[in-house]
């Protein structure tokens, strides 16, 4: 067993012990939930920045209720998409990146959401941590989805040394074996969300303590 098989396994033990395990993120539940459809996971991941994942969960319900693909969305009204969407953060930035979305892939992709990373970024609003996301949970390929949970752990566990998201995902790209990859984010971001937070981060109940340069640095100084 390498590192990040250790790592993993024990988050995953803390979740289970402190009950945290069911709490899924929102692009996990919609992968589920969709079948990885790989449109939803991508309007989902557009519209889970800087939102709750409850707001985000119900967003995603309600927009696809209305609006069942692409070619839909290309079409609909702004105003309409706006509405629906209003309990995720900075939802009218989002409604003109959702349509100028949908509205690309029909033109470009006849539809479909692209499956590599060069031409995922091309679509407006669209950077690496969406596009790794679109991968992971719409195309079950190997990528590591770097958001602000990720990019912290790593940082605080010294997997990493990084000031950004993009050069975490580099660092871990290059020292994380890729079959360990799909399960990073997903791991990470619950970890982060219950346990080992931004702020007064719960390092009693972690088991990774021996390992942490964060805790060794930092908590266990104080």
């Amino acid at each position: 067993m390498d590192f990040i098989e250790i790592i993993i396994e024990k988050m995953e033990q803390v979740l289970r012990r402190e009950n945290q395990m069911p709490r899924l993120t929102a692009l996990k539940r919609l992968q589920l939930e969709e079948q990885g459809n790989p449109f939803k996971i991508l309007i989902g991941t557009i519209l889970s920045a800087r939102t709750r994942d409850e707001n985000t969960t119900k967003a995603v319900a309600c927009l696809f209720r209305k609006f069942k693909d692409a070619k839909e969305l290309a079409d609909a009204d702004i105003a309409e998409i706006r509405a629906i969407i209003r309990s995720v953060g900075f939802y009218n930035v989002k409604a003109r990146t959702i349509k100028k979305v949908s509205q690309l892939i029909v033109e470009k992709f006849n539809g479909d959401v692209p499956h590599n990373i060069d031409h995922l970024l091309q679509l407006p609003g669209v950077g690496r941590k969406t596009a790794n996301c679109v991968l992971v949970y719409g195309f079950n390929t190997a990528a590591i989805p770097v958001d602000v949970h990720v990019h912290r752990i790593s940082n605080r566990l010294g997997l990493v040394s990084t000031k950004i998201p993009e050069q975490t995902e580099i660092d871990l790209s290059f020292t994380i074996h890729r079959r360990h990859w799909l399960k990073i984010n997903q791991t990470f971001v619950m970890y982060g969300q219950n346990i080992c937070t931004p702020i007064r981060p719960k390092c009693k109940l972690c088991d990774l303590k021996e390992m942490c340069k964060f805790y060794q640095n930092v908590i266990n100084v104080d």
